[in-house]
C-alpha cells in the first residue's frame, strides 16, 4: 500500500515511489504518484532546467480503430488539440506555448497515443536573475498555464465541427506525404499480409476516404464517432503523465492534483489481444517480392518471437540480436559482405503489442545479393545453429551487462520534451516504478533458460521472408490496397525450405568455417575517472593551444558535464576535394571505401560507446571520433592509418560505387520538401554542386581515379582540430601529433584556402526557379519562398530577423496549415547561408505552387498589419520567448562540442553569439520590427529581394478531380471558399453560401459568374462591408484561377488572359523565371567571406601543458 499525500484544499494522491534508480550525475529528484481517478504521474524536479515539459501517454492507439474507419485514433489525436470547453479558441494552446518559447506535438502508435509539450521553465528572461515569488508561482510559471490547457484535452475537448474537415484534411495530407515513402509502403505491406483477425493488419494513418467520405456515404455522423471513440477509450486509469519543471516536487504534485482529477476514470482494462497472433501458420513460411519506389534492395527475415513485456530483468532477445547483428570477424555480415552480397545488417526484437513480438533481421543487399538471397537465408540459419550449439555464453551477457551499466551511469540529460514523452510511454510497461529510468537500459541478470526459450522461436518452420528490389517487374501480380505497392506473395518453395532446414541443423563439421562467435571486446572502457573542478561559470569558448602554418588546435577541458567522454573533430582542409563534381565523386568514393574497410574493426568500438565518422564537404575531409575517451587514441590511429594506406579493391569498389549511384538516383525520389532546400542553397552559393551534376560524373569515375587521387589530397592539407571533453591539454596536443605523424601532410598556406561566399540578391528582385519532380507518382508540389535580408555577421539585423521569425512562427502555421489547409508540411523561419541570411517559408502541398506563392504573399501582407497592431505585452512576450530560446542551457557534452565546432567551421569563431543575439533582441522596439518588415518582408516593398523555388509534381491531382461528379466538385469548391474566408477573418454561413450557389454551374469555368455569386454572398447574404468585399473579390480573381483547375475544372483560355490582366499584381514586382542558372549567378554580386569576430590571438593559450 502506497503512502498518501494531500495538496492544500485538494484531494489525495497516493505515492508509489520516491526514489528512482538514476544515473550517477543526475541532479533531478523524482516522485511517482497516483491520483484518486487512477491517473499515474511521474513528477520531476530539475533545479537547473530552463525548459519545463509534460507528456501524457494514453493506452489506446490504431489497434483500437473501428474496422470500417481506419485511422480513427490518429484523427482523434489531431482533433483533440482543436479547443476545449475551458479554452474554446482552437489555437489557444499553441499560442500560449509559442509565447513562452514552447511547442507541442503528438504521435499515434499501435497501442498508445502520446501527447507532449515544452515551455520555458520560468517566465523571466533567461538572463534575468529575479526569482519568482512563491505566492505568485502559478501566475508566473509558464508550466502551470500550459498544464492547465493541456489537462483540458483529456477532460472536456470540444471536437469543434468547424475544425473537423480541416483536421481530416491534415490527416489526409499527412498520409499523402508518405505515399511514396518506401518505409511506409513496405511496412504497410507487411501489415496487410498479416493475420486479418489481428489489428496489426490495420491501415493506421487514415485518409479522407476512410475517415469522412466512406462513413458519410454509409450515413455515419463522423464527428459523433470521434467523440464516441474518445469516450470509449480515453480513461484516466489508462493514462501515464510525466511533468518536469523547475518547481519543487510538492509544488508539481499540487498542480497535478489540482488540474487532472477531472479526467474521467472508466476503469478500462489494458488493451491486449492475447487470444490472437499477428502471424498464423497461414502467414508463416511465405515469401513476398515487392518493388520499391527508390532503387533499393533488401532481405527481411522475420520470426514471431518471445514476448518480453515481463522479462525486463534478463531481456533474452538482446543476447540473440547482439550475435546475429554483429559486424565483426566471423559474423553473418562479415561473410555475406565478403561475398559481395550485402552492405549492412541489423537485427532486433520488435514488440507489436502486449502478448506479441517479432524478431526482424534486415539486410541491405547488392544486386548479386538479391540474386543469391536464398544462400543468404541459409547462412543466417547456419549462424543460428551455431548460437544454439554453443549454448548461452555468460561472458557475453556480462560484457553486454557491464557496458549497459556504464552507459546508464554516465547518461546525460536529453531535451525536456524528449525525456517526458519517452518516459510516459515507458510507464505503460509493468516495470517496478523505481526502475522507470533504467528498466529498458540495464540487463540485471543472466538467464540461460530464457535465452534458450527465445532461441526456440528461430526455427525453419517459424519465419517469413520479404525481398525488395527494383529489378522485379514480371510476376508482381498484386497491388497493396493503401499505398499501391506492387508485389508477389507465395509460400516458400519446398526445395528451398528443405535447404533452410538443413542449414538450421548444421554442425561444426558441416557449417561454413567463416562463421564463428565473436571474441572479447578490447574496446570496453576501464578508465572512467573524471577530475571534477567546480567553476563559477563554464568557459564559453575553447582555447587555441596551437596555431601555426600546419595546424590550428582548439581545446577545452569539460567543466560542466563531468562524463568520461570526449569529442575530437578534425577538418583536413584541401581545395582539391570540391573544385569539380568529378573531384567530389572521387573524394566521396574514397571516404566510403575507407569506412567499408573499417567495418569489422570499428564495430567493437561502436559497441563500447566509441564512434567515428569520415565525410567530405566543400572545405575538405572531416574526421570525428567521439565517446568514452579511454580508448579514443587507438581508434583514431586505426582510422588515420586506414586513410593513408587504403588499398582500393576491385570487388569492394564496384559495390561501393553501385551504392553511391543508387543513393544519387534515389535523391530525386525523396519527399519534395527534403529536396527544395538544396536548390535554394545552390542558387545562393557562388560555388556548389547539386545532385544531378554529381550523378553525371560518378559513373565515369574509375578505381584508378580514386587510387591516384586520394594521395594528392593527403599530400598537402591544413589541419584544424577541436578536442573537447575529459581530455587534458597534453592529450589534445598528442592527438594532434598523431594526425601529423600518420598523414605527414605538407602545410597548406592560408592563401590557398577556399573563401566561402554567398550570392546577394539585388534589392527589389523577384525570382522564381521551377523544377519538375523526377518521381512521376508523387502528387505533392513544394515551394521554398526565400527573402534575402543581409550579412549574417550584422548582429542588429540578425536579431531583427530572428525576432520577426519568432512572431510569425505560430501565426503562419495557424493560418497556412490549420486554417487554409495548404498542406501537412508548413514551416517558416530564418535561413542562413555561409555568410548571408534571410527569411523563408516552406510548404508542401497538392495545391499548385503559384497558389502557394499567392497565399504566402497574402499571409505576409496581413501579418504586417498584425505586427503594427500587436499589443505591446504580446510583442514583449515574443522578445522574452526568443531570448529564452537563444540562451537555452546546453544539455550535454555533445551539444556543447557541436556548438563550438559550428562556430569554428563557419570561420567566424563567434562563440558568444547567443549572448550577443539576446542583448540585441532585448533592445528592439516594436517600431524597429515594423520598419524591418516594411523594408525586407512586405510583398509591396520596392526594396524586397525574393527567390522562390517551385518543385512541381508530375502526378497532378487533376485527373482524380476530373473523375468527381459536378456535385462533388461544387461541394469541394464551397469548402475551399469557406476555408479561404475563414482565413481572411470573415465569419461565413455555409447554408447561405450553398443557397447562393444553388443555380451556379461552376463546372463551366466561368469565373465572372462565380465571382459575381461570391460578391453577392458577401454583400447581401452575410452583410460584409463594401471595402472588405471589394478586397476579397479582388484577391479571388487570382485564387479562382488556381482553385478551379485543381478541382478538374478547365478555364477557357480567353478567360485566363482576361483574369491575368484584371488581377491586382501592381503591388508586387513581376517575377523573373530563372532558366539559365549560370547566367543568373553571373549577374549577382558576392558577399564578403567569413572573418573571425575577434583576433585569433584573443583565444590563444600557447603554453605547452596545464
Amino acid at each position: 500500500m502506497g503512502n498518501f499525500s494531500r495538496a492544500p484544499g485538494l484531494g489525495t494522491a497516493e505515492r508509489l515511489a520516491d526514489r528512482l534508480e538514476t544515473p550517477s550525475l543526475d541532479d533531478r529528484s523524482y516522485r511517482v504518484i497516483r491520483l484518486p481517478n487512477k491517473l499515474e504521474a511521474l513528477l520531476v524536479h530539475d533545479p537547473n532546467t530552463d525548459k519545463a515539459s509534460a507528456a501524457l501517454d494514453v493506452n489506446v492507439g490504431n489497434f483500437s480503430d473501428r474496422e470500417d474507419m481506419p485511422g480513427m485514433a490518429h484523427a482523434v489525436e489531431h482533433l483533440l488539440f482543436m479547443g476545449t470547453e475551458k479554452y474554446p479558441k482552437e489555437n489557444a494552446y499553441s499560442q500560449y506555448l509559442a509565447s513562452h518559447n514552447g511547442y507541442s506535438n503528438a504521435y499515434t502508435a499501435s497501442t498508445s497515443t502520446n501527447y507532449y509539450f515544452e515551455v520555458s521553465a520560468s517566465s523571466n528572461a533567461a538572463n534575468s536573475s529575479s526569482p519568482a515569488d512563491a505566492s505568485t508561482l502559478e501566475q508566473s510559471s509558464p508550466l502551470y498555464g500550459a498544464l492547465d490547457r493541456f489537462a483540458q484535452f483529456f477532460i472536456k475537448p470540444l471536437f469543434l465541427s468547424s475544425t473537423l474537415d480541416r483536421e481530416l484534411n491534415a490527416v489526409d495530407s499527412e498520409n499523402k506525404k508518405n505515399l511514396q515513402s518506401d518505409t511506409w509502403r513496405l511496412h504497410q505491406l507487411d501489415k496487410s499480409l498479416s493475420n486479418p483477425d489481428h489489428p496489426y493488419c490495420h491501415f493506421s494513418t487514415g485518409n479522407l476516404q476512410t475517415l469522412r467520405d466512406d462513413p458519410r456515404e454509409r450515413g455515419v455522423e463522423v464527428r459523433s464517432e470521434f467523440i464516441k471513440f474518445h469516450e470509449e477509450h480515453y480513461s484516466a486509469n489508462r493514462m501515464k503523465l510525466v511533468v518536469l519543471g523547475l518547481e519543487s516536487l510538492d509544488q508539481l504534485e499540487s498542480w497535478v492534483v489540482e488540474l487532472f482529477p477531472g479526467v474521467c476514470n472508466k476503469d478500462l482494462p489494458q488493451n491486449r489481444w492475447d487470444g490472437v497472433q499477428p502471424f498464423t501458420p497461414k502467414e508463416l513460411l511465405t515469401q513476398r517480392f515487392a518493388k520499391p519506389v527508390m532503387e533499393s534492395r533488401s532481405l527481411e527475415i522475420s520470426f514471431p518471437s518471445l514476448d518480453e513485456e515481463e522479462l525486463f530483468e534478463s531481456q533474452p532477445s538482446r543476447y540473440i540480436s547482439h550475435l546475429v547483428g554483429h559486424e565483426g570477424p566471423g559474423s553473418i555480415l562479415a561473410y555475406i559482405k565478403a561475398k559481395g552480397w550485402a552492405n549492412d545488417l541489423s537485427a532486433g526484437n520488435m514488440p507489436i503489442c502486449p502478448g506479441s513480438a517479432v524478431f526482424v533481421i534486415s539486410i541491405k543487399l547488392t544486386e548479386d545479393g538479391c540474386k543469391n538471397y536464398e544462400e543468404i537465408v541459409k547462412v543466417v540459419f547456419q549462424y543460428i545453429s551455431l548460437i544454439r550449439e554453443t549454448t548461452p555464453q555468460e561472458w557475453i551477457v556480462e560484457e553486454m551487462k557491464g557496458m549497459a551499466e556504464v552507459d546508464f551511469r554516465f547518461k546525460q540529460k536529453s531535451p525536456a520534451s524528449k525525456f517526458t514523452s519517452r518516459i510516459s510511454s515507458v510507464m505503460q510497461n509493468p516495470l517496478p516504478r523505481e526502475w522507470l529510468l533504467s528498466g529498458s537500459s540495464l540487463i540485471r541478470k543472466y538467464d540461460p533458460q530464457l535465452i534458450n526459450k527465445a532461441l526456440d522461436y528461430f526455427k525453419p518452420d517459424n519465419f517469413r521472408l520479404a525481398i525488395v528490389s527494383p529489378d522485379f517487374s514480371d510476376g508482381l501480380d498484386q497491388k497493396e490496397r493503401w499505398y499501391g505497392t506492387q508485389y508477389k506473395y507465395e509460400k516458400i518453395p519446398s526445395d528451398f525450405l528443405a535447404a533452410v532446414e538443413q542449414a538450421g541443423r548444421s554442425t561444426a563439421e558441416t557449417r561454413l568455417p567463416d562463421l564463428y562467435m565473436p571474441h572479447k571486446n578490447e574496446f570496453i572502457p576501464t578508465k572512467l575517472e573524471v577530475e571534477k573542478k567546480e567553476v563559477n561559470h563554464p568557459l564559453k569558448n575553447p582555447k587555441l593551444i596551437r596555431n601555426d602554418e600546419g595546424v590550428r588546435l582548439w581545446w577545452k577541458k569539460d567543466d560542466q558535464f563531468w562524463v568520461p567522454k570526449g569529442n575530437v573533430f578534425i577538418t583536413l582542409r584541401s581545395p582539391l576535394v570540391y573544385t569539380t563534381p568529378q573531384n567530389v565523386a572521387r573524394t566521396t568514393l574514397y571516404c566510403e571505401l575507407v569506412k567499408d574497410a573499417l567495418v569489422e574493426y570499428s564495430y567493437d568500438a561502436e559497441l563500447a560507446g566509441l564512434d567515428y565518422a569520415l565525410s567530405n564537404h566543400s572545405v575538405g575531409l572531416d574526421v570525428d571520433v567521439s565517446g568514452y575517451n579511454d580508448r579514443m587514441p587507438v581508434l583514431l590511429e586505426k582510422v588515420l592509418t586506414q586513410m593513408r594506406d587504403l588499398e582500393v579493391k576491385h570487388d569492394r569498389f564496384k559495390v561501393i560505387k553501385d551504392r553511391l549511384l543508387r543513393g544519387h538516383r534515389n535523391w530525386d525520389f525523396q519527399q519534395p520538401y527534403y529536396q527544395v532546400g538544396e536548390f535554394t542553397k545552390w542558387l545562393n552559393t557562388e560555388n556548389g554542386w547539386i545532385n544531378e551534376q554529381l550523378l553525371a560524373d560518378l559513373p565515369h569515375t574509375t578505381l584508378e581515379d580514386v587510387r591516384d587521387f586520394y594521395p594528392q589530397i593527403l599530400r598537402q592539407m591544413h589541419i584544424e582540430m577541436l578536442v573537447h571533453g575529459n581530455l587534458y591539454k597534453e592529450d589534445a596536443l598528442q592527438l594532434t601529433q598523431l594526425v601529423e605523424s600518420i598523414l605527414k601532410p605538407r602545410p597548406l598556406p592560408q592563401s590557398q584556402w577556399n573563401i566561402r561566399r554567398s550570392l546577394i540578391l539585388p534589392s527589389g528582385s523577384n525570382y522564381i526557379y521551377p523544377r519538375t519532380l523526377k518521381d512521376p507518382a508523387n502528387v505533392n508540389h513544394c515551394i521554398e519562398y526565400f527573402l534575402y535580408v543581409g550579412d549574417n555577421a550584422d548582429r542588429a539585423l540578425r536579431a531583427k530577423l530572428l525576432l520577426f521569425a519568432q512572431t510569425t512562427d505560430e501565426a503562419s502555421f495557424n493560418q497556412l496549415r490549420t486554417k487554409e489547409q495548404l498542406g501537412y508540411v508548413v514551416s517558416t523561419g530564418p535561413r542562413l547561408t555561409s555568410t548571408t541570411m534571410g527569411y523563408r517559408a516552406l510548404i508542401q502541398s497538392e495545391k499548385p505552387t503559384e497558389h502557394l506563392e499567392t497565399r504566402i504573399d497574402a499571409f505576409l501582407t496581413s501579418f504586417g498589419q498584425e505586427l503594427k497592431d500587436m499589443p505591446s505585452e504580446e510583442f514583449e512576450g515574443h522578445k522574452r520567448s526568443l531570448i529564452n530560446k537563444r540562451l537555452e542551457k546546453l544539455k550535454n557534452l555533445g551539444q556543447e562540442s557541436r556548438r563550438f565546432w559550428t562556430h569554428i567551421a563557419s570561420e567566424y569563431m563567434d562563440f558568444e553569439q547567443v549572448e550577443h543575439d539576446a542583448a540585441h533582441i532585448a533592445s528592439i522596439s516594436q517600431n524597429d520590427l515594423v520598419q524591418f518588415f516594411s523594408h525586407y518582408i512586405d510583398p509591396s516593398s520596392p526594396s524586397r529581394s525574393k527567390l522562390s523555388v517551385h518543385m512541381i509534381a508530375q502526378a497532378l491531382s487533376t485527373p482524380v478531380a476530373t473523375n468527381a461528379t459536378p456535385a462533388e466538385q461544387k461541394e469541394q469548391f464551397l469548402l475551399l471558399i469557406n476555408q479561404y474566408l475563414d482565413s481572411e477573418g470573415v465569419k461565413g454561413n455555409s447554408e447561405k453560401l450553398q443557397e447562393r450557389f444553388k443555380d451556379v454551374d461552376i463546372t463551366q469555368g466561368d469565373q465572372a459568374v462565380t465571382l459575381d455569386a461570391i460578391s453577392k454572398y458577401l454583400a447581401e447574404d452575410i452583410k460584409l462591408d463594401a471595402e472588405k468585399t471589394s478586397l476579397i473579390v479582388g484577391q479571388g480573381v487570382t485564387l479562382l484561377s488556381v482553385v478551379l483547375p485543381s478541382l478538374g475544372i478547365a478555364i477557357p483560355s480567353t478567360r485566363q488572359e482576361e483574369l491575368a490582366d484584371s488581377s491586382d499584381t501592381s503591388r508586387i514586382k513581376e517575377a523573373i523565371t530563372i532558366e539559365d542558372v549560370h547566367a543568373f549567378k553571373a549577374k549577382l554580386a558576392v558577399s564578403r567571406g567569413a572573418i573571425p569576430v575577434k583576433q585569433l590571438s584573443d583565444f590563444e593559450d600557447l603554453e605547452p601543458k596545464l
